[in-house]
């Protein structure tokens, strides 16, 4: 029995381990293509290009946010894809934040993610703000030179004070337009203190919200839950942590989820990096209810369409590093959708990271 047992171990681990460029699920197929890594100590503009924690395609041009709250900033980057290879990206332009504006020059903003309107001439950015320091995590919207414009209503259970308790560096992350284009889907990146723990090494009920906001009114219409996988690596340090970073609304009420682990003492290892085909039309409309431990609620469905592990053997340096972003990228020569992510390198102040950029290849089955 034992040796029986030992050997479905073998197995298990076997088939976990699979190296496959294609994933699929019975909605999309998604295919690993190629990653860039944007070259070390590159500086625009008498800035460092680091901290690229989202990204959005527009018009032919990439947007990228940078997290650092003593310059908060937007890159525009042009990016040349020669069939299935990143060939250049270059980035042309940096737009400084104007943090004198009486909205913006007491907060803390720590930019997660970024929407352009074409439409409207602007950008949408999400800041997680700081909650230990009291400062309210943003959801706004400012020109193409950088300045306020206005901002969106943030439901109180997700403010620094509120006594639902939000978690520091863990509030408003990822940013996606409504597949209608009529609104914003926003998603926290931890669940509030109230609704759930943080995720373990076991599987714990770990839900984060994630809000819709109607762009006219400013104001959230709806919001949803969704749970988070377990910690996946042993952290062999005491730090660890898997949260929502970013997502993409591809059909109505359907979204590709990106969640984003790290386990330390991995060395350059330690970051788990998985895409999730998530439908969230049967979920419960988690808006007005103030503590999802104990009132029900039926979280979105969701089902793994990637895990960036399988594409150890394809990635130049075998290695996935802190993905943050994702946005569709431009037609691919053969008429398929291009997925676009980035990594966030966090200026390298934890250790030698990359500022990764992964290209894939987006395929809806319907």
């Amino acid at each position: 029995m034992k040796k029986a047992f030992f050997l479905v171990l073998i197995a298990t681990a076997f088939l976990s381990c699979k190296s496959s460029r294609i994933g699929s699920t019975s909605n999309v197929q998604v295919k690993f293509l190629d990653d860039y890594n944007i070259t070390d100590n590159l500086t625009v503009k008498g800035t460092e290009v680091g901290g690229l924690s989202g990204i959005d395609y527009q018009e032919g041009k990439f947007y990228m946010v940078s997290d650092q709250p003593s310059m908060p900033r937007i890159y525009v980057a042009n990016m040349a894809i020669s069939e299935e290879k990143i060939d250049t990206i270059v980035i042309s332009d940096v737009i400084l934040l104007n943090k004198e504006h009486e909205s913006l020059k007491e907060q803390h903003l720590d930019l997660e993610s970024i929407l352009f309107q074409a439409e409207e001439d602007n950008f949408v950015l999400s800041s997680e703000g700081n909650i230990n320091n009291k400062k309210d995590p943003m959801l706004f919207r400012v020109s193409k030179k950088g300045n306020y414009v206005d901002s969106f209503a943030v439901p109180e259970n997700l403010l620094a004070e509120s006594i639902k308790k939000p978690r520091n560096n863990g509030t408003l992350e990822g940013l996606a337009a409504s597949f209608d284009q009529k609104g914003i889907w926003a998603a926290m990146e931890l669940p509030l203190v109230t609704d759930g723990p943080k995720p373990k090494l076991y599987p714990t009920k770990s839900p984060v919200r994630i809000t819709y906001f109607d762009k006219k009114t400013g104001e959230p219409v709806k919001q949803f839950p969704y749970r988070l996988e377990r910690i996946a690596k042993i952290p062999w340090l005491y730090f660890a942590v898997n949260g929502v970073t970013d997502l993409l609304e591809y059909a109505p009420n359907k979204f590709l989820i990106l969640e984003r682990g790290f386990a330390a003492g991995h060395g350059q290892n330690g970051n788990t990096v998985r895409i999730f085909d998530v439908d969230a039309s049967l979920a419960t409309n988690t808006l007005d209810i103030n503590n999802l431990r104990v009132s029900f609620n039926n979280p979105a469905k969701k089902t793994l369409l990637y895990d960036f592990k399988w594409a150890k053997n394809y990635l130049s340096q075998e290695i996935i590093d802190n993905i943050e972003g994702i946005t569709f990228g431009p037609t691919l020569p053969n008429g398929n959708q291009s997925l676009i992510l980035i990594s966030d390198n966090n200026f390298n102040s934890m250790g030698q990271q990359l500022n990764q950029v992964i290209l894939m290849e987006f395929v809806p089955k319907s």
